[in-house]
């Protein structure tokens, strides 16, 4: 599919959701649970969808707050659960739902004021501080929100005590519990009215911003920055974590223009994306037009998503910072500059990242950890300290505090921006400009991804591919170094495969919605060899399965 021709241009009125009708679906609306596309269904990010399809509404809230329920009772989990939410039109009526089930059943709920989101880092962070020095009494967390995704989407997503994403195994089993209590009509469901949730003794206010903000000067140097006068600017993209750089720049006094306060459920101040829907993604050029066109205002600037888990890096030098590109400045400068990170730990990232990050670490002699698609592989090794920095190319990335103790097991984009403000203090150079420096010591790779038509039979082929089915010896001139089905840091099925030579590798996933598998590429040669992988990539899977 081309890049639509509405693609980086201001939102015209037609594309604008009705937001009334939005809401009035998710109460209205009963799903149908015969309907596999009308189940509940947590993927990579906790479970999606839009009320408008029968595929987040009020019923599916209902039925997986009780599955969290009787999921923390089977674990012992009687700490105090915080509730956090995005700026999505359907996240505050989830939180209603959410509250009047989790009151209902004694959990202690841990919630902002009203009228006050609460980014994903800010529900991981809470949760660390929580548990930390902790035998019993663990808290855990719900966020609310369908991150970047499109206006008309709701998302919920359940964080346990180690403050990550849920591993498979913990959203199989509320997955499961939740569509059994949809099948049964809800009756295992037990419920309070809002006004009485709010008056219960379980519900408390929590200042997210206080603890969060006051922190933060444990994993980022803050007085470097203030004392650098760097200029800085940030566009929040209308997200959760909007009240939160206020309080940034009243506690630390640093330099930091927010270029839109503005929150407003259409998303109507954003540009459109690539397909010519809004979309909140900040590695996208197309969504990012705003702060592109500000970017000689600021000597580095930055946006982030709606629940402020990924971020998007913009400079005066080279405009919107490509993930993978700011992931290896990141991992080159963490290194360098955290004396008090433990001497063993490791550089997470996900085997469709970028080479170059390969060879950062060996040039730093820090130890790869190479892992499937999914931020919930890096939680366990950020929150020990075996990882120093865990990223993934689609914009996500946590790292340890200054002391090398545990910050966020979930990923951080006010962190991974602040990051940016840090690097260009200290080096007098901005991120992109530390890049350039970087593919002059290691190449310069050229990434990128494409779709490829696939039959389920053929998806499901791919995903469960063995590495003895491919045949060839060369991939695009060079000879294949490795076929790989599992990861080679944690040796996770990566449901798919991934070819890799001196120069170049590809990574073939199938999509889960979609009758399409995506090909990752990279070549350290040029633009011509990055066809050829991509070409011989087709027909390596095309074999194989």
């Amino acid at each position: 599919m081309g890049v639509h021709p509405m693609a980086g241009k201001p939102v015209d009125a037609g594309r604008l959701v009705h937001i009334p009708g939005l809401i009035t679906a998710y109460f209205a609306r009963r799903p149908d649970p015969d309907d596999p596309g009308q189940r509940v269904s947590f993927g990579t990010s906790g479970h999606r969808g839009s009320s408008l399809k029968g595929s987040f509404n009020e019923d599916h809230i209902l039925a997986v707050s009780q599955a969290i329920c009787h999921y923390r009772r089977s674990q012992d989990i009687d700490g105090p659960l915080f509730l956090g939410l995005d700026t999505h039109a359907l996240s505050t009526p989830a939180s209603v739902t959410a509250l009047e089930v989790l009151a209902a059943n004694g959990v202690t709920v841990m919630m902002a004021d009203d009228g006050v989101y609460t980014p994903t880092p800010a529900i991981s962070h809470a949760i660390l501080c929580h548990n930390r020095g902790r035998a019993s009494g663990w808290a855990d967390g719900i966020v609310i929100t369908p991150s970047h995704n499109p206006p008309e989407d709701g998302g919920f997503k359940y964080n346990p005590p180690n403050g990550g994403p849920a591993g498979s195994d913990i959203t199989g089993w509320i997955e499961k519990e939740a569509n059994a209590i949809l099948a049964d009509g809800l009756r295992a469901v037990k419920r309070m009215s809002y006004e009485q949730a709010l008056r219960a003794g379980t519900t408390q206010r929590h200042d997210f911003i206080r603890a969060y903000v006051e922190d933060l000067d444990q994993v980022i140097d803050m007085a470097l920055i203030r004392e650098s006068g760097v200029s800085l600017g940030v566009d929040p993209l209308g997200g959760a974590g909007i009240g939160y750089w206020p309080a940034v720049v009243d506690r630390y006094g640093i330099d930091l223009t927010l270029v839109d306060d503005t929150v407003d459920p259409t998303f109507r101040f954003m540009t459109l994306d690539w397909d010519g829907r809004i979309r909140m993604d900040p590695s996208s050029s197309y969504t990012m037009q705003r702060l592109i066109a500000l970017k000689d205002r600021f000597q580095v600037a930055w946006g982030c998503d709606t629940d402020f888990d990924r971020h998007g890096i913009v400079t005066r030098s080279g405009g919107l910072l490509p993930p993978n590109h700011y992931l290896a400045v990141c991992v080159d400068y963490l290194f360098r500059n955290r004396p008090q990170w433990p001497a063993a730990a490791a550089v997470g990232k996900t085997l469709v990242s970028s080479a170059i990050i390969d060879r950062v670490a060996a040039g730093l002699e820090r130890r790869l950890y190479e892992v499937p698609v999914g931020f919930k592989w890096f939680v366990e090794g950020l929150l020990d300290g075996s990882l120093g920095f865990g990223g993934e190319e689609s914009a996500g990335a946590s790292f340890l505090r200054l002391d090398g103790s545990a910050w966020s097991t979930d990923k951080d984009g006010l962190i991974a921006g602040l990051l940016a403000a840090e690097i260009t203090a200290r080096l007098e150079r901005d991120p992109a400009e530390v890049y350039e420096e970087l593919t002059r010591r290691y190449g310069a790779p050229v990434y990128a991804r494409i779709d490829a038509p696939a039959t389920p039979a053929q998806k499901a082929a791919l995903a469960k591919l063995s590495p003895d089915r491919i045949a060839v010896q060369k991939m695009a001139g060079d000879k294949i170094e490795a076929a790989l089905t599992h990861a080679p840091g944690n040796g996770a099925p990566i449901g798919g495969l991934k070819i890799v030579t001196a120069n170049g590798w590809f990574a073939a996933r199938p999509s889960g919605t979609e009758d399409i598998y995506k090909i990752y590429a990279e070549s350290f040669k040029d633009e011509a060899h990055l066809r050829r992988i991509q070409e011989e990539a087709r027909e390596i899977v095309a074999k194989a399965v």
